[in-house]
């Protein structure tokens, strides 16, 4: 099972980034898929999330209004458009998959992480 994400950067506060993740059709059948960032010295927090059938979302209040999950069964991708950025959203982004297909923002019920994408939003 890999998943990967990567489009991260650096953009200036207000601008927009669309990060990506790619997985492996094993990890994809029904598994939702989620976002989550670390900033230095912070713990990993949850952004988003999708179900499986990418009916339902869901959102940290911090980023709700701003970014956009969705996800392309049919190509096995899963996608964030961040808009609006702020030097607070600067982070490392990871996408994980969750057997839970109805969609979890809870981190432990994650099984399966991708590497990280750098985000950083200057002021």
């Amino acid at each position: 099972v890999q998943l990967q994400a990567y489009g991260g950067g650096l953009v200036q506060a207000g601008g927009s980034l669309r990060l990506s993740c790619s997985a492996s059709r094993r990890a994809f059948s029904t598994d939702c898929k989620g976002w989550f960032r670390q900033a230095p010295g912070k713990k990993r927090e949850f952004v988003a999330a999708i179900s499986w059938s990418g009916a339902t979302t869901y959102y940290a209040d911090s980023v709700k209004g701003r970014f956009t999950i969705s996800r392309d069964n049919a190509k096995n991708m899963v996608y964030l458009q961040m808009n609006s950025l702020k030097p607070d959203d600067t982070a490392v982004y990871y996408c994980a998959s969750s057997r839970v297909a109805t969609g979890t923002r809870e981190s432990n019920e994650y099984n399966y992480w991708g590497q990280g994408t750098q985000v950083t939003v200057s002021s």
